[in-house]
């Protein structure tokens, strides 16, 4: 398997946010009550201390019931000090690329949250795995079926617990829409459409606009999402699709996928599309019904999302940050041995019908069978 090391990844980005340094300690800040002190609450460490770490993740994390923050993995002195001095964390819970697999010795740290580029996805985990911890794994799981795979052989091997981070699939509106097609509230659905895009134009440098990095462009990013929605608001596997690609950017886009549309195929003739781009904002998810309709409009960021049906009822329900009911909904499936809401055999049949979008647009949008369980 080819991994993309922490040096390189580092010295790519440095191009266009700054350099990373690695360390070997640091001041030992406040200490953090221990596992037993917060009652069984799972403790967290967070590998890559990014956007989404830091702007949702952790503070998330001061919001769960079941689950804290325990540790931190970075290659970034300054963050380092930095999140230590904020969330009280001790030396002996702050890690680095190079140290990463000492994890092993800390009984306070029960789950590895891996928030690194695509590419380091199947490394991590897989490092996580071995060290005796539950993972879950930022979207996409991997860059192609074979790391995702790796990943679930990994976590079994050890024994450990292992999601993918849909934090969707926590959050009210989502479980509503389940409700509806698993109810039958507006018939046997006959038509899906879902729309996951955002407008991309701040940072040429960014690691999402690297192949290498990121495995693919909005398709491996936005449109996880987008295939996500399909799914569950048919209640279906896809059998078939046919995809295709276009750019209206290629100076700006020069080695990823700008805009992408796809057209799905479920048993029983139920049909979906798809539309993801880093070129446009759009975000909604449309069903039809043999008895109505529904809709989330917007149905897949951060929230507060919102919808309506044609029974001219609103959707709406109290806003709670999503990856709070996400790592607790992972933690109560540790602890109480609550049903895993995303586990890794759903990362892997997402990466198989991302690998099937790409090779239909290679092959000018041949319709790909899909044999999914």
């Amino acid at each position: 398997m080819k991994h993309i090391s922490r040096r390189k990844f580092s010295n790519t980005i440095a191009q266009g946010i700054g350099a990373t340094a690695l360390f070997s300690g640091m001041p030992i800040a406040c200490g953090m009550a221990s596992k037993q002190e917060n009652n069984k609450k799972l403790g967290v460490a967070l590998v890559g201390l990014g956007t989404y770490s830091t702007y949702e993740l952790a503070p998330s994390l001061q919001e769960t019931t079941h689950c804290y923050l325990a540790g931190i993995v970075t290659g970034t002195l300054e963050k380092a000090e930095r999140w230590a001095t904020k969330y009280e964390l001790p030396q002996t819970h702050i890690y680095n690329y190079e140290n990463f697999d000492t994890i092993v010795d800390n009984p306070d740290i029960d789950i590895v949250y891996v928030v690194l580029p695509n590419a380091m996805h199947a490394d991590f985990c897989i490092r996580a795995a071995k060290a005796g911890k539950h993972v879950i794994c930022e979207k996409p799981m991997a860059i192609n079926v074979a790391e995702c795979q790796a990943i679930i052989d990994a976590c079994e091997a050890a024994k450990v617990k292992l999601s993918v981070g849909y934090r969707l699939h926590s959050e009210p509106y989502t479980q509503e829409v389940k409700r509806f097609v698993k109810e039958k509230t507006f018939g046997d659905i006959q038509y899906v459409s879902a729309e996951a895009a955002y407008f991309s134009n701040t940072h040429p440098q960014q690691w999402r606009l690297n192949k290498a990095l990121s495995g693919g462009g909005a398709l491996m990013n936005m449109g996880v999402y987008a295939i996500q929605s399909v799914i569950y608001s048919s209640g279906k596997n896809p059998i078939s699709v046919a995809a295709q690609e276009f750019s209206t950017r290629p100076e700006y886009f020069k080695d990823t996928d700008e805009t992408i549309t796809a057209q799905f195929e479920f048993p029983g003739g139920t049909i979906g599309n798809i539309m993801t781009s880093h070129n446009t904002n759009v975000n909604r998810l449309y069903a039809s019904g043999t008895k109505g309709w529904f809709e989330l409009n917007p149905a897949n960021n951060y929230g507060p999302l919102s919808g309506r049906t044609s029974k001219g009822e609103e959707i709406k329900f109290p806003h709670k940050r999503q990856q709070a009911l996400q790592m607790d909904d992972f933690s109560k499936h540790i602890l109480f041995d609550e049903p895993n809401k995303v586990p890794g055999a759903m990362g892997l049949r997402d990466m198989v019908i991302v690998e099937a979008i790409y090779q239909s647009i290679a092959e000018r949008g041949k319709k790909i069978a899909l044999q999914l369980s």
